[in-house]
């Protein structure tokens, strides 16, 4: 141990001041000494809280299991999963260790939060609109036809008011969740025949889950859910004969293009799909301010990482399924998407309808949807639309 200076062996040349200085920097370091002790002394003795259990870096020594929806390695979604449990293994300097489980591994996909919330695992990575047999309302957590885009429910949930909801929502199935990626806009579908009018769209199978699955079947299509892995082999024999899945990066690897040619624009039902992470609340609560900084973050930078990931790879995904397997895009005729528009208002209010928070969670995103129309009329839209005309986009 080295010794520790007195005031006469300073320097000649150090003022009185400092010598003050250094000399309540020792008093000050020596009383945080005996209070560490103290600390110490009083874990081993009663235990001590969650936060004493984490040290004094405030990062206690975790093994966390995270289960996803997703396939492992699977490009985009499973990426993100990862993402978040590598995050915050390396922000915690390996104290956190996260082991992830994919699909199937340790749960089923849809299982996933029924065992965050029992406690059986601690974090999964999915998609909240997988949860509507709870709640209907856990759809604007993910996203609704004619929703909102990436940028407006970023700002509802950071700013709006979406994260009380959403943690009010989920809390009750002792849940704590936190936005984790995002897709971005997805494509309409895969058709293997034009849709010119609303009349080609009734008693179409179409493979869509969630409201915009709902809003279809009101619209006359005949939608169904099924798994990813279920698709092409669904499209293949005939048993539907339409299918929605993510965006160009992600369907050209499932080979969409072999068996529907005509791939639709816009996609109505899923404009900005935010996903989600859930950790067990008991977990949440038991975690120190800086853990918890950790787990937030964490999400954040995996939130970041996929909207990039997605936004770059589609675009060179959409050049490829164009120029080397000759897919047809085709924008959805006007009175389709009017007839869509028009259920899904109907959904909507039915949700709202449903109980209390429902309602209130329908009435906040509505208002900050509102709000971000407004000022994406003259802001995004109008510039994009110059942009394109000008530069012959």
């Amino acid at each position: 141990m080295a010794n520790t200076p007195d005031e006469n062996s300073l320097p000649q040349n150090t003022t009185p001041s400092k010598r003050l200085n250094r000399r309540k920097f020792m008093t000050v370091g020596a009383l945080g000494a005996a209070t560490l002790a103290a600390g110490c002394e009083c874990k081993e003795r009663c235990g001590g809280p969650a936060v004493a259990e984490a040290g004094i870096n405030g990062i206690a020594d975790r093994e966390l299991k995270m289960v996803t929806t997703w396939p492992r390695d699977f490009p985009g979604l499973g990426d993100g999963a990862e993402n978040v449990a590598r995050y915050i293994t390396e922000m915690s300097g390996g104290k956190m260790r996260v082991t992830l489980y994919a699909a199937g591994e340790l749960v089923g996909a849809f299982d996933s939060f029924d065992a965050v919330s029992g406690g059986s695992a601690d974090l999964y990575h999915g998609a909240e609109y997988y949860w509507t047999s709870r709640s209907r309302a856990y759809a604007f957590f993910t996203s609704v036809p004619f929703g909102m885009t990436i940028s407006e429910i970023m700002g509802w949930i950071e700013y709006g008011g979406g994260q009380q909801l959403w943690d009010e929502l989920a809390g009750a199935y002792n849940i704590k969740p936190f936005g984790a990626g995002n897709t971005g806009h997805q494509m309409g579908g895969w058709f293997k025949n034009e849709i010119n009018s609303l009349e080609d769209l009734r008693g179409l199978k179409i493979r869509m889950p969630g409201i915009g699955g709902e809003v279809m079947r009101r619209t006359g299509a005949t939608a169904v859910s099924l798994p990813g892995n279920e698709l092409y082999q669904a499209l293949q024999s005939g048993a539907i004969d339409a299918t929605e899945w993510v965006g160009p990066w992600n369907d050209i690897a499932f080979g969409f293009y072999r068996e529907a040619n005509f791939y639709y624009w816009p996609g109505f039902h899923e404009p900005g799909a935010m996903l989600s992470t859930g950790m067990n609340l008991e977990l949440w609560n038991d975690l120190s301010l800086q853990e918890k900084a950790i787990v937030e973050n964490a999400c954040r930078a995996a939130n970041h990482q996929m909207i990039a990931q997605y936004a770059h790879n589609n675009s060179i995904g959409l050049k490829t399924l164009i120029e080397e397997h000759d897919v047809q895009l085709r924008q959805m005729p006007e009175d389709v998407m009017e007839a869509l528009a028009r259920n899904t208002k109907i959904v909507f209010e039915e949700i709202a309808a449903e109980d209390d928070l429902s309602a209130r969670i329908y009435d906040s995103y509505r208002e900050a949807l509102l709000a971000g129309a407004e000022w994406n009329r003259i802001s995004d839209e109008a510039y994009m639309a110059v942009r394109r005309e000008l530069l012959d986009l």
